[in-house]
């Protein structure tokens, strides 16, 4: 009955969640501001984990740990692109930060469309964003969804594990808003890198005597598996641009280039990219979990391999209090990435689409509850996408990727080249995002294994280049307020 101990473990983790997700937003003023940017008041420690909750999700903690088991060296992508992820935000996020708090921008696509004069660029963004997020919020479901099958032992089913873990994230979302969100990180986040260390160092000691004798057997047994390149899991031309399409799409996603608008001051915001990458450290252990489970764990006894984490430490003999606290860091990782995104993109959608095309604004209570209303569907309809999906974690996150990092153009353009113009910027995002969905749905072919959003990325640059140069100029004068930032 050890999985009764390891279930009561994980309901008074996510209980704890709960209270502190919907407490740290108790007396707080009923505004947009507020329930999207934290009245741009958060601090270095709170944006540190905040930022981090990023990384730290059911790919990093489930997905990760897959991927090294079932493809071996190409995993380490992940920890590349965890180090350089933030490095392009030192170029448009302190601008992004200034511009929010000079025009009291609350989300990206009112800086973009503001720049460029355009609803309907708006309108475009906040499609392209939900579209990404519901594929991410989907990610975290179904790494919850794992946590709570196999810590049943198989009693609590897919569909109701998803299930509990979207109701109780809803609940502090709704209620605490970007603080309810940013509090839970800095607990969650503390938790997780703990737990991360312990469980990757143990394993790979207790298996194999250390790390290193632990890649020695691998090499041994698949030397194919700690290689990239031609006869392994992975190539070149696949594996570097993975590599690329994350590390220039990661500041690009709305949720993170959001967060701009929630510091406290530039020197807060810079503080948090420049000690970003020590996240990177923070998941080396995580990828010695599923490089440990590959001459322990047959791959017909897993079913998917995203499972391995939770599969090694339920069936390892571990105590059950220590499986219990392990399962509920994996739901931790999951967690604190999905309440994020899922109070984004009701942010997005109720203020990049629905006061867009509204004739007469909300006022900034109604504008605040139709956020909340958002956060409750998108959730409902990631979940059902979650239970009805059948890809890995990872690569339900490169697809994501491949439409969001069509917003780079965009930031490049707003902030550092005067010439580009509405109808550029237009034509470019939504050349870039059509072609990557064509060949995600492959109506055509993906060319040289190459990731297909950097080949929807070149085409987007190419476009808002040769359009704009073609189209007349925008007002010198209002381009230059954010040039000049």
């Amino acid at each position: 009955m050890a999985w009764i101990l390891i279930l009561i473990i994980i309901f008074i983790y996510l209980f704890f969640v709960l209270f502190l997700g919907s407490w740290a937003g108790r007396g707080r003023e009923s505004s947009v501001v507020e329930y999207i940017a934290a009245s741009r008041g958060l601090g270095f420690v709170v944006m540190y984990f905040l930022m981090g909750g990023a990384i730290f999700s059911a790919f990093a903690y489930l997905g990760g740990p897959g991927w090294a088991y079932s493809k071996g060296a190409a995993a380490f992508y992940i920890l590349a692109y965890c180090a350089l992820g933030l490095v392009p935000w030192w170029l448009w996020g302190p601008r992004a930060l200034k511009a929010g708090n000079k025009y009291q921008y609350v989300t990206q696509a009112q800086l973009f469309s503001d720049r460029f004069q355009s609803k309907a660029l708006s309108v475009i963004i906040a499609v392209v964003s939900i579209l990404a997020f519901i594929q991410y919020i989907t990610l975290q479901m179904k790494g919850c969804a794992y946590v709570f099958e196999v810590a049943s032992e198989g009693r609590i089913r897919f569909e109701y594990g998803a299930l509990i873990a979207y109701l109780v994230v809803l609940v502090y979302v709704f209620f605490g808003g970007v603080r309810g969100v940013a509090w839970t990180h800095v607990f969650q986040g503390a938790f997780m890198v703990v737990t991360a260390w312990v469980l990757g160092l143990y394993l790979s000691y207790h298996l194999y005597g250390g790390p290193s004798e632990m890649f020695r057997q691998i090499a041994q047994a698949n030397p194919s598996h700690l290689l990239v390149g031609p006869g392994t899991k992975m190539s070149f031309a696949a594996f570097a641009s993975a590599l690329s399409v994350s590390v220039l799409g990661f500041s690009m996603w709305p949720h993170l280039f959001m967060k701009a608008y929630t510091a406290k001051s530039e020197r807060v915001l810079k503080q948090t990219i420049v000690l970003y990458p020590t996240f990177a450290i923070f998941l080396v252990p995580v990828l010695f979990i599923g490089f440990a489970g590959i001459t322990q764990v047959r791959p017909d006894q897993l079913g998917e391999a995203d499972r391995i984490l939770p599969w090694m430490f339920s069936h390892m003999q571990f105590p059950a209090v220590a499986v219990g606290l392990i399962l509920a860091a994996a739901l931790a990782a999951a967690m604190s990435t999905q309440d994020t995104i899922t109070h984004a993109a009701g942010s997005i959608f109720a203020q990049d689409f629905v006061e867009v095309l509204k004739r007469e604004k909300h006022s900034d209570r109604e504008a605040t509850m139709w956020v909340r209303i958002s956060v409750i569907c998108f959730g409902a309809v990631s979940y059902v996408v979650a239970i009805k999906g059948g890809q890995t974690l990872v690569a339900l996150l490169l697809g994501a990727y491949g439409s969001i990092v069509q917003l780079l153009p965009l930031a490049a353009a707003t902030f550092f080249w005067p010439r580009a113009t509405k109808t550029g910027a237009i034509c470019g995002i939504l050349t870039g995002v059509l072609y990557n969905y064509a060949i995600v749905l492959k109506i055509i072919p993906r060319f040289w294994d190459v990731h297909a959003g950097i080949q929807g990325l070149v085409l987007n640059f190419i476009v808002l280049i040769v359009v704009s140069l073609l189209t007349k100029s925008m007002d010198r004068v209002h381009v230059q307020k954010f040039v000049t930032l």
